[in-house]
């Protein structure tokens, strides 16, 4: 095809047109593209921030909403719950929460989350503030390496947190008491932690109690620190008197832990974490030196041991060496009885030096050496006894003495526990003399003496009557007559009465009488002649004259 001209193709001229469209955009449509634009941008921005999303396990939802709790660390919001849902054994609710990015660490295997709410434990009152706020789940990171999604929900929240700075220690005891989470401990009365957790030995006899001792106060725990139960008061009566020992109010009403290092170590070293201790039940016990190794004795009682009761002292010559630890029957074919065996264990390093100069006495293993003491003892005479502790309640306690004259037994040092020989206490002893009494006393002819005595009280019952009906009438008239008589009398002896003028003129003679039988006596001491001449006027004495009047004469009145 040729573009020459006067060619057949066809002009410019005569070609169709073609009408192009132009595109116009709205102003209209600025505003949901630039919101779109937005939308995408904050939704790639949260993808980018978002955090892991995990769930959490609680007993309850109770203050959980989703979308409104928050999840805090110190405060801090770093989450929030999403959703909320039940399990599918309906035992439990699942929290879905989903964690900012900055708190990745949360998901460690031992981060533990629990709902904060307001509680009242021994702490005090905790939680205050969500009552305006509302409740939120507490996070606590953990440290482990191993991560993972799925955390079961503290019902409480945890005494002590993973930032905090002190050490923990486990302390074993019998049973826990009066002690909780939360529980203070202390050290010569300051408090310096608390017990964190606690649950039942491995064994399961016995409880491991966990306790946390903030920094810097937990040096002061060492290898030989001696830990007891501070909890209620305990009261001692002793020689002083009554003493009251407690550590504080709070452990009366919460228990508590008290701990110190004994002075006899001075050279022990700061305790390493988690730590093993003895929980001992007071200071005193405490405090002790140490025990030692054990011995295991039995004892067969024969008699009644109410009052003896696990844990009652052992004593050997007034020193506590031990404890019972149970109390059984036993029966005897061959007396057709029933014995009463008590074990108890038993610490020879209490006697102290005593024991260590007997054990150096004698050669051989440490079991072979205790039991060849106490043969030696027993051939001495050592007996146990039960003694009665307190006469009130009737508490009694195993004494280990040497009794003199004792019949001789047969010791087995070969027996497992060995066999401590015994004999009736100083009560038994009271108990059977006040028998033999009372067999005595019912041994009397009670009903003949009480059929006497009924007569005689019958016959003393008469005599009382008779008295009363004849008697005591005639006295009376007797002493009216008395009364009578003495009045006359009285009414005699007046002073213008003629009896009285007469008995006075009688007494005057009388005296003048016995002043004649002066004279004359006194007379005759001189001249006893006079008895045989007569009286003389030549030889009467010149005192018989009138002084101042040496013509008259004092005659005698009465002749010789």
């Amino acid at each position: 095809m040729s573009d020459r001209p006067g060619s057949n193709a066809v002009p410019p001229s005569a070609r169709p047109e073609v009408k192009t469209r132009r595109f116009s955009v709205s102003l209209v449509w600025i505003v949901p593209f630039v919101a779109a634009l937005i939308g995408l941008t904050m939704l790639i921005n949260n993808g980018l921030n978002a955090g892991p999303k995990i769930e959490i396990s609680f007993q309850t939802a109770m203050g959980l909403e989703a979308n409104k709790t928050q999840v805090k660390y110190k405060n801090v919001v770093i989450g929030q719950v999403t959703a909320i849902a039940l399990s599918d054994d309906r035992s439990h609710v699942v929290a879905t929460v989903e964690l900012n990015k900055s708190a990745e660490g949360f998901t460690a295997e031992d981060s533990v989350f629990w709902v904060v709410r307001p509680r009242i434990g021994a702490n005090g009152i905790s939680g205050v503030d969500t009552l305006l706020s509302g409740a939120f789940i507490g996070a606590d990171a953990g440290s482990a390496e191993p991560r993972k999604r799925e955390f079961v929900g503290l019902e409480t929240p945890p005494p002590i947190t993973y930032g905090e700075q002190g050490k923990r220690f486990t302390l074993h005891t019998d049973d826990l008491g009066s002690l909780d989470i939360g529980s203070p401990v202390y050290y010569r009365r300051i408090e310096v932690g608390q017990v964190v957790s606690f649950q039942l030995a491995e064994d399961g006899k016995g409880v491991d109690v966990e306790i946390f001792v903030h920094a810097p106060n937990d040096k002061y725990v060492t290898t030989d620190t001696r830990f007891w139960n501070a909890s209620g008061v305990d009261l001692t009566v002793g020689a002083n008197g009554l003493k009251v020992n407690t550590e504080s109010l709070s452990t009366i009403l919460a228990g508590g832990v008290a701990f110190v290092e004994p002075k006899y170590s001075p050279n022990a070293t700061p305790a390493t974490e988690r730590a093993k201790f003895n929980l001992f039940e007071d200071q005193e016990t405490a405090l002790a030196p140490p025990d030692g190794e054990p011995r295991y004795i039995s004892m067969s009682f024969n008699q009644a041991l109410r009052g003896l009761a696990v844990g009652a002292p052992v004593e050997f010559l007034g020193v506590n060496i031990g404890r019972v630890v149970s109390v059984n029957l036993d029966y005897d074919p061959k007396t057709q009885s029933f014995p009463s065996v008590v074990g108890a264990v038993i610490y020879p390093d209490r006697l102290g030096k005593a024991h260590e100069k007997l054990l150096a006495r004698m050669g051989g293993e440490d079991d072979e050496r205790t039991a060849r003491l106490m043969a030696a003892f027993v051939k001495q005479g050592l007996r146990a006894q039960a003694r009665s502790a307190n006469l009130l309640t009737g508490q009694l306690y195993i004494s280990m003495s040497f009794v003199p004259n004792a019949p001789p037994v047969t010791f087995d040092v070969a027996a497992r526990p060995l066999r401590v020989p015994t004999m009736p206490g100083s009560l038994d002893k009271v108990q059977e003399q006040l028998q033999g009494v009372v067999d005595k006393v019912s041994k009397l002819p009670l009903e003949e003496i009480a059929n006497n005595l009924n007569g005689s009280l019958s016959e003393m019952q008469k005599t009382l009557h008779q008295v009363n009906n004849e008697v005591l009438p005639q006295m009376r008239g007797t002493l009216q007559q008395t009364q009578k008589t003495l009045s006359t009398a009285n009414s005699s002896f007046s002073e213008d009465s003629p009896e009285r003028q007469q008995l006075g003129q009688a007494m005057d003679e009388i005296q003048r009488t016995a002043r004649s039988v002066r004279v004359l006596t006194d007379f005759l001491s001189r001249n006893p002649e006079a008895l045989i001449r007569g009286r003389t006027k030549q030889g009467e004495p010149d005192a018989y004259k009138a002084p101042g009047n040496t013509s008259r004469e004092i005659e005698p009145e009465v002749q010789p």
